[in-house]
């Protein structure tokens, strides 16, 4: 385990994500910077980049990312929660038709960006998706979200089904905009799937060689190629 008084990186994640997998490929390769993991609510998390609060920040999109630099990351299917023995539960998958007239509730962090989504909104708005998903266990109507929070709220007498025509919810790597300290960059890099040992430096052009190494190379490569053409017994191919 990395010692607190260690450099340190501090990543910041919504409900939902999943940083996981990075900040095990990152405790591998840079066991000497700790990476701090902090839960962030969806609606602040642009803030708390923009306030220095977090180096970067796993955001759903679209929000406010003025002064930010966005990597996109992966989509998520929108699905409707809705509880196990629902009509909805016939198909493995509904559509937003099935959805009309449906009672659905909208906590006040919805994160679902979907304009004439389908259903009849219920009047009460829940003070956040985890107060939501109890309304829906009690039969209070259905609740539309992301996949992932469908999954982090998970409960044995609720379910849900992806919505096929729905919009998708986008997830994006969050941080400021212009230069970037080394281990942001190796964070992004590994975000972007880049091998150990790699770098934005080794993908930069090799220098230019000077007149005088150009000629030796070029002696070099025919001096070689004389060597090829006396080699005895050498014949070409179909000969």
């Amino acid at each position: 385990m990395a010692s607190p008084s260690l450099p340190s990186l501090t990543l910041g994640y919504v409900p939902g994500g999943t940083p996981a997998k990075w900040a095990r490929i990152w405790a591998e390769r840079h066991p000497d910077i700790r990476l701090e993991l902090r839960a962030v609510l969806a609606a602040r998390a642009a803030d708390e980049v923009r306030a220095g609060h977090l180096d970067l920040a796993l955001i759903r999109l679209p929000t406010d990312t003025s002064g930010l630099a966005v990597i996109p990351l992966y989509e998520e299917r929108t699905v409707a929660v809705v509880p196990t023995d629902h009509v909805l539960t016939a198909g493995d998958e509904i559509t937003a038709d099935d959805l009309v007239g449906e009672p659905t509730l909208i906590p006040l962090d919805d994160v679902v960006v979907w304009t004439d989504a389908p259903g009849a909104p219920v009047e009460h708005r829940p003070e956040n998706t985890e107060s939501a998903i109890e309304l829906v266990a009690a039969g209070m109507g259905a609740l539309i979200v992301p996949q992932s929070l469908a999954r982090l709220h998970h409960r044995k007498d609720l379910t849900y089904r992806p919505i096929v025509d729905a919009p998708a919810c986008q997830v994006a790597l969050a941080l400021l905009d212009g230069p970037q300290s080394e281990p942001v960059e190796q964070f992004i890099g590994i975000v972007r799937g880049r091998k150990p040992g790699s770098s934005r430096a080794q993908t930069q052009p090799a220098p230019k060689r000077t007149a005088r190494e150009k000629t030796l190379a070029k002696q070099a490569a025919r001096a070689a190629a004389g060597k090829v053409a006396r080699t005895p017994g050498r014949t070409g191919r179909g000969r």
